[in-house]
């Protein structure tokens, strides 16, 4: 379906892609009751590794699907 490098490209752009809705999706929830005094720069920082975590784990999710779906065809 798609080569090593095209395969290497769409991963970094659909990680990137899943990164960023998963931090507009955070930015819409408000956090400002548990979050300390003093402590906004590193509860921010804090936040970005979370949409990390959550948009890489739903990226991978979806790469997995698309690569597995392409290997159905060494099923039949």
């Amino acid at each position: 379906m798609f080569s090593i490098g095209q395969m290497a490209l769409f991963s970094m752009v659909s990680h990137l892609i899943f990164i960023y809705l998963a931090w507009k999706l955070m930015l819409a929830i408000n956090f400002d009751p548990i979050i300390r005094k003093g402590k906004a720069k590193e509860a921010q920082v804090f936040f970005l590794l979370i949409a990390i975590v959550i948009g890489t784990g739903v990226s991978r999710f979806f790469l997995d699907i698309l690569q597995w779906s392409s290997d159905l065809i060494y099923f039949f």
